[in-house]
């Protein structure tokens, strides 16, 4: 049933920049991705999963091998993927702690547990904030990573293919290390999002020009790679996106368009600046600390600071009359 849809796609992928940069296929962007990871201790993550089950990763270390996969429901290759995932969490039973770890990406929890029952997954869901795909530098949908044992990163990927299966075995087929295991250094507690009223300082933007700004979050391929799978979404960017162009064209506020960094380069946002004739300063969120500063988990949305930097207002998807909103902005 999925046929159509997938060759929908393929052409789709062909021809959108989001899927054709220097670091190539999905596969290269993975390992890319995980290079300097491999090696590395896992993180220290506490996770809560869709039915408010407690996962702490690292009570894993030391005793059995990790699993976790990072999909989102609107990924045409995730769902192509997940029979394997739920034959792997049904094969290897106690022996390996498999994790279904869906990226947060326009995505809510409503769609993600229809999604559990639609294709009978049985292993725990959890929904990213955004902080566990920062530790483990997520860059593709979806993005496979294994942790041995001994809790260190064994092995990244993008495809459920020969590799993975063999860094599965040798996972759960190692002994328990004889030493204690080494954990990730504790990451710094992470900052409250800034809320409406809030100043927004301490963030990686150019210097403020006494203006207020606009913040347009979004994805360079939101428009043409969703048109099949999420098509609301896809409209949704469309119109966001025209809407801020036309207001950028006058003067009175700062507009900066930035993009997440899944399946995203500087390249490929800096081609869709051209291909679009934007007006906007547009720029990779490399590490994603801006969509997190904001807490923005769907795309596209709108922060809009007054001359102050204070927050003033966050927009959605599904709201309405940004040009109101920008003309209040630049009375206040």
């Amino acid at each position: 049933m999925f046929k159509p849809l997938i060759a929908a796609l393929l052409v789709c992928l062909s021809t959108v920049p989001a899927h054709a940069d220097e670091a190539g296929s999905g596969a290269s962007r993975a390992k890319l991705a995980g290079k300097a990871l491999i090696g590395q201790p896992g993180p220290a993550a506490v996770l809560q999963t869709i039915d408010g089950q407690r996962i702490d990763l690292a009570s894993y270390y030391g005793k059995k091998p990790v699993y976790l996969k990072f999909w989102a429901t609107w990924c045409v290759p995730c769902r192509e993927q997940m029979p394997a995932f739920e034959k792997s969490f049904q094969q290897y039973g106690d022996k390996l702690a498999v994790v279904a770890v869906n990226a947060g990406y326009s995505d809510t929890e409503t769609e993600v547990k229809s999604y559990r029952a639609q294709h009978g997954l049985h292993m725990p869901i959890v929904i990213d904030d955004g902080s566990l795909a920062a530790s483990l530098n997520l860059r593709v949908t979806p993005q496979h990573i294994v942790i041995g044992r001994d809790g260190r990163i064994q092995h990244i990927g993008h495809l459920h293919d020969k590799e993975l299966e063999k860094a599965l075995q040798r996972a759960v087929g190692e002994s328990a290390p004889a030493s204690p295991v080494a954990l990730a250094p504790q990451a710094a507690p992470a900052r409250a999002a800034f809320k409406v009223g809030d100043v927004a300082q301490g963030l990686p933007l150019p210097a403020a020009q006494g203006k207020p700004r606009a913040l347009m979050f979004f994805s360079p391929w939101c428009e043409s790679y969703l048109r099949e799978s999420r098509p609301a979404t896809a409209q949704a960017c469309q119109r966001v996106r025209e809407e801020a162009e036309a207001l950028a064209a006058t003067p009175g506020v700062e507009w900066l368009a930035v993009a997440s960094p899944v399946w995203s380069s500087d390249k490929e946002v800096a081609e869709f600046a051209r291909s679009k004739k934007s007006r906007m300063a547009m720029r990779l969120d490399k590490d994603g600390t801006l969509f997190n500063a904001f807490s923005v988990r769907q795309i596209p949305s709108i922060v809009l600071l007054d001359r102050q930097g204070r927050v003033a207002r966050v927009m959605g998807p599904d709201d309405r009359g940004l040009a109101q909103a920008v003309q209040a902005l630049q009375v206040q």
